[in-house]
Protein backbone atom coordinates (compact mmCIF):
# COMPACT_ATOMS: atom_id res chain seq x y z
CA UNK A 1 0.00 0.00 0.00
CA UNK A 2 1.73 3.39 -0.96
CA UNK A 3 0.31 6.72 0.63
CA UNK A 4 1.20 9.88 2.01
CA UNK A 5 3.84 10.18 4.89
CA UNK A 6 1.55 10.18 8.45
CA UNK A 7 2.72 10.03 11.71
CA UNK A 8 1.77 7.56 14.24
CA UNK A 9 2.39 6.59 17.94
CA UNK A 10 3.17 3.15 19.35
CA UNK A 11 2.20 2.42 23.14
CA UNK A 12 3.38 -0.36 24.83
CA UNK A 13 4.20 -1.70 28.50
CA UNK A 14 7.99 -2.00 29.28
CA UNK A 15 8.81 -5.99 28.56
CA UNK A 16 10.10 -7.80 25.72
CA UNK A 17 6.40 -9.04 24.75
CA UNK A 18 4.85 -5.49 24.20
CA UNK A 19 8.00 -3.87 22.66
CA UNK A 20 9.16 -6.47 20.07
CA UNK A 21 5.79 -6.31 17.81
CA UNK A 22 5.94 -2.60 18.57
CA UNK A 23 10.02 -2.37 16.99
CA UNK A 24 8.43 -4.74 13.93
CA UNK A 25 5.81 -2.38 13.46
CA UNK A 26 7.87 0.95 14.15
CA UNK A 27 10.22 -0.61 11.58
CA UNK A 28 7.91 -1.34 8.54
CA UNK A 29 5.93 2.02 9.02
CA UNK A 30 9.21 3.60 8.91
CA UNK A 31 10.44 1.41 5.48
CA UNK A 32 7.11 2.60 3.90
CA UNK A 33 8.14 6.24 4.70
CA UNK A 34 5.98 7.37 8.00
CA UNK A 35 7.14 9.06 11.12
CA UNK A 36 6.76 7.33 14.23
CA UNK A 37 7.07 7.77 18.05
CA UNK A 38 7.09 5.34 20.74
CA UNK A 39 5.66 6.09 24.42
CA UNK A 40 6.28 3.56 27.26
CA UNK A 41 7.67 3.84 30.99
CA UNK A 42 11.46 4.00 31.67
CA UNK A 43 11.56 0.39 31.23
CA UNK A 44 11.00 -0.01 27.98
CA UNK A 45 12.95 3.18 27.06
CA UNK A 46 15.85 1.13 27.93
CA UNK A 47 15.26 -2.29 26.44
CA UNK A 48 17.36 -3.38 23.57
CA UNK A 49 16.72 -3.85 20.18
CA UNK A 50 14.70 -0.21 20.15
CA UNK A 51 15.09 1.15 16.69
CA UNK A 52 17.53 3.89 16.21
CA UNK A 53 15.23 5.74 14.60
CA UNK A 54 12.19 5.84 17.27
CA UNK A 55 12.27 8.49 19.87
CA UNK A 56 10.47 7.08 23.01
CA UNK A 57 8.46 9.15 25.17
CA UNK A 58 8.20 7.94 28.58
CA UNK A 59 4.56 8.52 30.37
CA UNK A 60 3.82 7.73 34.07
CA UNK A 61 1.31 4.96 34.59
CA UNK A 62 -0.01 3.21 37.50
CA UNK A 63 -1.09 -0.38 37.85
CA UNK A 64 -4.20 -0.64 38.98
CA UNK A 65 -4.86 -2.64 41.95
CA UNK A 66 -7.63 -3.38 44.78
CA UNK A 67 -5.42 -1.08 47.33
CA UNK A 68 -7.19 1.65 48.23
CA UNK A 69 -4.04 4.10 48.51
CA UNK A 70 -2.26 2.29 45.39
CA UNK A 71 -5.47 2.57 43.17
CA UNK A 72 -5.62 6.60 43.84
CA UNK A 73 -1.65 6.75 43.12
CA UNK A 74 -2.19 4.06 39.75
CA UNK A 75 -5.58 6.82 38.94
CA UNK A 76 -3.36 10.17 39.57
CA UNK A 77 -0.18 9.00 37.00
CA UNK A 78 -2.61 7.88 34.59
CA UNK A 79 -4.37 11.14 34.37
CA UNK A 80 -0.95 12.90 34.43
CA UNK A 81 0.51 10.37 31.61
CA UNK A 82 -2.67 11.19 29.43
CA UNK A 83 -2.36 14.86 29.87
CA UNK A 84 1.01 14.80 28.69
CA UNK A 85 0.10 12.42 25.36
CA UNK A 86 -2.27 15.03 24.70
CA UNK A 87 0.58 17.48 24.49
CA UNK A 88 2.38 14.78 22.43
CA UNK A 89 -0.46 14.35 20.24
CA UNK A 90 -1.05 18.39 19.84
CA UNK A 91 2.79 18.77 18.37
CA UNK A 92 3.10 15.29 16.65
CA UNK A 93 -0.41 15.29 15.42
CA UNK A 94 -1.06 10.89 14.77
CA UNK A 95 -2.90 9.67 11.86
CA UNK A 96 -3.09 6.66 14.25
CA UNK A 97 -2.50 5.66 17.74
CA UNK A 98 -1.57 1.74 18.13
CA UNK A 99 -1.83 0.35 22.11
CA UNK A 100 0.77 -2.93 22.29
CA UNK A 101 -0.82 -4.04 25.87
CA UNK A 102 0.87 -2.77 29.25
CA UNK A 103 -0.35 -0.36 31.78
CA UNK A 104 2.47 2.43 30.06
CA UNK A 105 0.18 2.06 26.86
CA UNK A 106 -3.09 3.23 28.51
CA UNK A 107 -2.76 6.97 29.29
CA UNK A 108 -1.67 7.18 25.39
CA UNK A 109 -5.03 5.20 24.32
CA UNK A 110 -6.92 7.28 26.47
CA UNK A 111 -5.52 10.79 25.37
CA UNK A 112 -6.30 9.14 21.81
CA UNK A 113 -9.86 8.48 22.55
CA UNK A 114 -10.44 11.88 23.96
CA UNK A 115 -8.22 13.83 20.80
CA UNK A 116 -10.64 12.09 18.63
CA UNK A 117 -7.97 10.20 17.10
CA UNK A 118 -7.94 6.68 15.54
CA UNK A 119 -7.01 3.67 17.84
CA UNK A 120 -5.81 0.19 17.46
CA UNK A 121 -4.88 -2.51 19.69
CA UNK A 122 -2.74 -5.37 19.22
CA UNK A 123 -2.80 -8.43 21.34
CA UNK A 124 0.35 -10.96 21.59
CA UNK A 125 -1.65 -13.38 23.73
CA UNK A 126 -4.46 -16.00 23.49
CA UNK A 127 -6.24 -14.39 26.23
CA UNK A 128 -6.82 -10.84 26.17
CA UNK A 129 -4.87 -8.74 28.51
CA UNK A 130 -6.10 -6.27 31.11
CA UNK A 131 -5.53 -3.12 29.27
CA UNK A 132 -6.52 -4.51 26.18
CA UNK A 133 -9.40 -5.67 27.71
CA UNK A 134 -10.76 -2.50 29.21
CA UNK A 135 -9.60 -0.32 26.18
CA UNK A 136 -11.28 -3.47 23.57
CA UNK A 137 -14.72 -1.65 23.38
CA UNK A 138 -13.34 2.01 23.00
CA UNK A 139 -10.99 1.34 19.97
CA UNK A 140 -11.43 1.48 16.60
CA UNK A 141 -9.72 -1.83 15.73
CA UNK A 142 -8.66 -4.56 17.37
CA UNK A 143 -5.91 -6.43 16.07
CA UNK A 144 -4.80 -10.56 17.39
CA UNK A 145 -2.04 -13.19 17.20
CA UNK A 146 -4.71 -16.12 17.97
CA UNK A 147 -7.77 -17.64 16.01
CA UNK A 148 -9.59 -17.84 19.46
CA UNK A 149 -8.73 -14.89 22.25
CA UNK A 150 -9.97 -15.38 25.32
CA UNK A 151 -11.85 -12.80 27.21
CA UNK A 152 -12.54 -11.07 24.58
CA UNK A 153 -16.24 -10.27 24.47
CA UNK A 154 -17.84 -11.61 20.94
CA UNK A 155 -19.54 -8.61 20.70
CA UNK A 156 -16.62 -6.90 19.28
CA UNK A 157 -15.84 -9.23 16.92
CA UNK A 158 -16.57 -7.21 13.87
CA UNK A 159 -13.87 -5.37 14.72
CA UNK A 160 -11.25 -7.81 15.15
CA UNK A 161 -8.32 -8.75 12.32
CA UNK A 162 -5.93 -11.69 12.91
CA UNK A 163 -2.85 -10.17 11.91
CA UNK A 164 -0.46 -12.51 14.07
CA UNK A 165 2.25 -11.64 16.16
CA UNK A 166 5.08 -9.65 14.36
CA UNK A 167 8.66 -11.34 14.48
CA UNK A 168 11.94 -10.19 13.92
CA UNK A 169 13.43 -10.20 10.14
CA UNK A 170 15.92 -12.75 11.00
CA UNK A 171 14.13 -15.04 12.21
CA UNK A 172 11.55 -14.88 9.35
CA UNK A 173 14.12 -15.07 6.64
CA UNK A 174 14.65 -18.84 7.65
CA UNK A 175 10.67 -19.52 7.41
CA UNK A 176 11.96 -20.61 3.25
CA UNK A 177 14.93 -22.59 4.82
CA UNK A 178 14.21 -27.20 4.97
CA UNK A 179 13.88 -27.98 8.62
CA UNK A 180 17.79 -29.30 9.78
CA UNK A 181 18.32 -32.73 8.10
CA UNK A 182 18.01 -35.94 11.27
CA UNK A 183 18.44 -39.25 10.46
CA UNK A 184 19.67 -41.88 13.22
CA UNK A 185 23.26 -40.88 12.74
CA UNK A 186 22.96 -36.86 13.06
CA UNK A 187 23.48 -34.51 15.77
CA UNK A 188 20.38 -33.71 17.82
CA UNK A 189 20.45 -30.15 18.88
CA UNK A 190 17.95 -28.59 21.42
CA UNK A 191 17.89 -25.32 22.15
CA UNK A 192 16.56 -24.64 25.68
CA UNK A 193 15.39 -20.78 26.89
CA UNK A 194 13.22 -19.60 29.63
CA UNK A 195 12.60 -16.23 28.62
CA UNK A 196 14.27 -13.07 28.62
CA UNK A 197 15.29 -13.58 32.38
CA UNK A 198 15.90 -17.14 32.04
CA UNK A 199 13.91 -20.27 34.02
CA UNK A 200 15.35 -21.91 37.27
CA UNK A 201 12.52 -25.19 36.55
CA UNK A 202 14.51 -25.87 32.90
CA UNK A 203 17.79 -25.58 34.62
CA UNK A 204 16.87 -28.08 37.22
CA UNK A 205 15.01 -30.80 34.77
CA UNK A 206 16.21 -30.38 31.52
CA UNK A 207 19.93 -31.60 32.17
CA UNK A 208 18.59 -34.96 33.85
CA UNK A 209 15.83 -35.54 31.77
CA UNK A 210 18.44 -35.39 29.12
CA UNK A 211 20.63 -37.69 30.57
CA UNK A 212 17.16 -40.54 30.70
CA UNK A 213 17.43 -40.32 27.26
CA UNK A 214 18.23 -43.74 25.74
CA UNK A 215 21.83 -43.76 24.39
CA UNK A 216 20.77 -43.70 20.68
CA UNK A 217 19.64 -40.22 21.26
CA UNK A 218 21.61 -38.90 24.31
CA UNK A 219 24.99 -39.31 22.51
CA UNK A 220 24.27 -37.79 19.69
CA UNK A 221 22.81 -34.75 21.92
CA UNK A 222 23.96 -30.70 21.51
CA UNK A 223 22.35 -28.66 24.07
CA UNK A 224 22.11 -24.87 23.63
CA UNK A 225 20.67 -23.47 27.34
CA UNK A 226 20.22 -19.85 28.20
CA UNK A 227 19.90 -19.17 32.16
CA UNK A 228 19.85 -17.33 34.92
CA UNK A 229 23.56 -16.22 36.18
CA UNK A 230 22.81 -17.85 39.61
CA UNK A 231 21.72 -20.93 37.51
CA UNK A 232 24.59 -21.42 35.26
CA UNK A 233 27.64 -23.00 36.82
CA UNK A 234 25.28 -25.29 38.68
CA UNK A 235 23.69 -26.27 35.25
CA UNK A 236 27.05 -26.33 33.67
CA UNK A 237 28.38 -28.82 36.38
CA UNK A 238 24.57 -31.25 35.29
CA UNK A 239 25.80 -31.88 31.81
CA UNK A 240 29.77 -32.24 32.73
CA UNK A 241 28.23 -34.81 35.21
CA UNK A 242 25.91 -36.19 32.54
CA UNK A 243 28.97 -36.02 29.84
CA UNK A 244 26.22 -34.12 27.78
CA UNK A 245 27.69 -31.35 25.38
CA UNK A 246 26.21 -28.06 26.19
CA UNK A 247 27.00 -24.39 25.53
CA UNK A 248 25.57 -22.14 28.46
CA UNK A 249 25.17 -18.54 28.49
CA UNK A 250 22.77 -16.10 30.49
CA UNK A 251 21.86 -14.69 26.75
CA UNK A 252 22.33 -14.82 23.05
CA UNK A 253 22.90 -12.67 20.27
CA UNK A 254 22.41 -14.89 17.76
CA UNK A 255 19.40 -16.38 18.63
CA UNK A 256 18.11 -17.10 15.14
CA UNK A 257 21.18 -18.69 13.92
CA UNK A 258 20.86 -21.32 16.47
CA UNK A 259 17.39 -21.50 16.14
CA UNK A 260 17.95 -22.44 12.55
CA UNK A 261 19.90 -25.61 13.58
CA UNK A 262 17.87 -26.43 16.49
CA UNK A 263 15.74 -29.96 15.95
CA UNK A 264 13.56 -29.33 19.64
CA UNK A 265 13.18 -26.09 20.97
CA UNK A 266 12.38 -26.50 25.57
CA UNK A 267 10.87 -23.48 26.89
CA UNK A 268 8.16 -21.34 27.97
CA UNK A 269 5.34 -20.44 25.89
CA UNK A 270 5.58 -16.54 25.63
CA UNK A 271 3.71 -15.28 22.86
CA UNK A 272 6.81 -13.92 21.00
CA UNK A 273 8.22 -17.49 21.14
CA UNK A 274 5.56 -19.30 19.85
CA UNK A 275 5.49 -16.61 17.03
CA UNK A 276 9.46 -17.25 16.16
CA UNK A 277 8.64 -21.38 16.45
CA UNK A 278 6.09 -20.98 13.73
CA UNK A 279 7.50 -18.99 12.04
CA UNK A 280 10.54 -20.87 11.40
CA UNK A 281 8.73 -24.06 11.95
CA UNK A 282 10.17 -25.97 15.17
CA UNK A 283 8.39 -28.47 17.07
CA UNK A 284 8.83 -28.03 21.06
CA UNK A 285 7.97 -29.13 23.78
CA UNK A 286 6.70 -26.10 26.39
CA UNK A 287 6.72 -25.45 29.71
CA UNK A 288 3.67 -22.47 30.63
CA UNK A 289 4.86 -20.12 33.04
CA UNK A 290 2.43 -20.78 35.60
CA UNK A 291 2.11 -17.17 37.22
CA UNK A 292 1.56 -15.67 34.06
CA UNK A 293 -1.54 -13.35 34.27
CA UNK A 294 -4.93 -15.01 33.39
CA UNK A 295 -2.85 -18.47 32.76
CA UNK A 296 -2.30 -16.41 29.18
CA UNK A 297 0.80 -18.95 28.31
CA UNK A 298 -0.94 -21.99 28.81
CA UNK A 299 -3.72 -20.80 26.73
CA UNK A 300 -1.08 -20.19 24.08
CA UNK A 301 -0.02 -23.07 23.40
CA UNK A 302 -3.47 -24.88 22.47
CA UNK A 303 -3.04 -23.87 18.74
CA UNK A 304 0.55 -25.06 18.39
CA UNK A 305 -0.26 -28.27 20.10
CA UNK A 306 -3.27 -29.53 18.97
CA UNK A 307 -1.73 -28.95 14.60
CA UNK A 308 0.61 -31.66 16.60
CA UNK A 309 3.88 -28.69 16.45
CA UNK A 310 4.38 -29.22 19.96
CA UNK A 311 3.77 -30.62 23.08
CA UNK A 312 2.66 -28.58 26.79
CA UNK A 313 3.84 -30.06 30.55
CA UNK A 314 2.60 -28.23 33.11
CA UNK A 315 5.24 -26.61 35.48
CA UNK A 316 3.82 -28.88 38.45
CA UNK A 317 4.12 -32.40 36.13
CA UNK A 318 7.75 -30.83 34.44
CA UNK A 319 9.66 -33.82 35.87
CA UNK A 320 13.38 -35.57 34.46
CA UNK A 321 11.41 -38.10 33.71
CA UNK A 322 7.73 -36.51 31.86
CA UNK A 323 10.50 -34.50 29.90
CA UNK A 324 12.12 -37.51 28.12
CA UNK A 325 9.71 -39.31 27.54
CA UNK A 326 8.00 -36.35 25.61
CA UNK A 327 11.40 -35.87 23.87
CA UNK A 328 11.57 -40.40 23.04
CA UNK A 329 7.90 -39.83 21.63
CA UNK A 330 9.19 -36.37 19.47
CA UNK A 331 12.24 -38.01 18.25
CA UNK A 332 13.10 -41.39 18.42
CA UNK A 333 11.41 -41.97 15.03
CA UNK A 334 13.57 -38.77 12.95
CA UNK A 335 10.35 -38.53 10.65
CA UNK A 336 8.39 -37.59 13.79
CA UNK A 337 10.27 -34.10 14.23
CA UNK A 338 10.12 -32.86 11.00
CA UNK A 339 6.28 -34.16 11.05
CA UNK A 340 5.72 -31.51 14.16
CA UNK A 341 7.71 -29.39 12.32
CA UNK A 342 6.11 -28.90 9.62
CA UNK A 343 3.03 -28.84 11.58
CA UNK A 344 4.81 -25.76 13.49
CA UNK A 345 5.26 -23.84 10.34
CA UNK A 346 1.32 -24.44 9.40
CA UNK A 347 0.81 -22.37 12.16
CA UNK A 348 2.97 -19.52 11.37
CA UNK A 349 1.81 -16.16 9.88
CA UNK A 350 4.46 -14.76 8.44
CA UNK A 351 3.14 -11.49 7.10
CA UNK A 352 2.01 -10.18 10.54
CA UNK A 353 3.80 -7.04 10.16
CA UNK A 354 2.85 -5.93 7.39
CA UNK A 355 -0.81 -7.46 7.96
CA UNK A 356 -0.55 -4.85 10.95
CA UNK A 357 0.90 -2.48 8.72
CA UNK A 358 -1.70 -2.18 6.64
CA UNK A 359 -4.39 -2.07 8.94
CA UNK A 360 -2.71 0.75 10.51
CA UNK A 361 -1.81 2.91 7.68
CA UNK A 362 -5.65 2.67 6.98
CA UNK A 363 -6.61 5.49 9.17
CA UNK A 364 -5.90 8.27 8.30
CA UNK A 365 -6.98 9.26 5.09
CA UNK A 366 -7.53 6.04 2.86
CA UNK A 367 -9.89 3.10 2.78
CA UNK A 368 -8.86 0.71 6.08
CA UNK A 369 -7.30 -2.28 3.66
CA UNK A 370 -9.08 -5.15 4.88
CA UNK A 371 -6.55 -7.97 6.43
CA UNK A 372 -6.43 -11.41 6.84
CA UNK A 373 -9.85 -12.24 8.59
CA UNK A 374 -10.63 -14.67 11.66
CA UNK A 375 -12.51 -17.80 9.82
CA UNK A 376 -16.19 -17.70 11.14
CA UNK A 377 -16.37 -14.08 12.50
CA UNK A 378 -18.33 -11.78 11.18
CA UNK A 379 -16.66 -10.06 8.12
CA UNK A 380 -18.01 -6.34 8.58
CA UNK A 381 -15.44 -4.67 6.78
CA UNK A 382 -18.26 -1.69 5.88
CA UNK A 383 -18.02 -1.29 9.44
CA UNK A 384 -14.21 -0.58 10.49
CA UNK A 385 -14.36 1.25 6.68
CA UNK A 386 -16.46 3.60 7.93
CA UNK A 387 -14.76 4.71 10.87
CA UNK A 388 -11.67 5.18 9.44
CA UNK A 389 -13.76 7.39 6.99
CA UNK A 390 -15.29 9.54 9.64
CA UNK A 391 -11.81 10.00 11.49
CA UNK A 392 -10.74 10.82 7.81
CA UNK A 393 -13.56 13.39 7.63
Amino acid sequence: MTSATRHFVLAAGGTGGHLLPAFALATELDRRGHHVALVTDERGAKIPGKPAFLPAHVLPAGRMGKNPVALAKALSAIWKGRAMALRLFESFQPACVVGFGGYPALPALLAARSARIPTVIHEQNAVLGRVNRYLAGRVDAIATAYMEVEKLDPKLWPKVHRVGNPVRPEVLALRGEAFPAFSEDSLFRVLVTGGSQGASILAEVVPDGLAMLPPALRHRLQVTQQCRPEDIEAVRARYAGHQIPAELGTYFEDMAGRLAETHLFIGRAGASTIAELTAVGRPAILVPLPIATDDHQAVNTREMVKAGGARAIRQTGFTPKELAKQIQTMALNPGALANAAHAAWNCGLPNAVKDLADLVEGFGGVPLMDVIRVEGMPQATSTTQALAREHAE
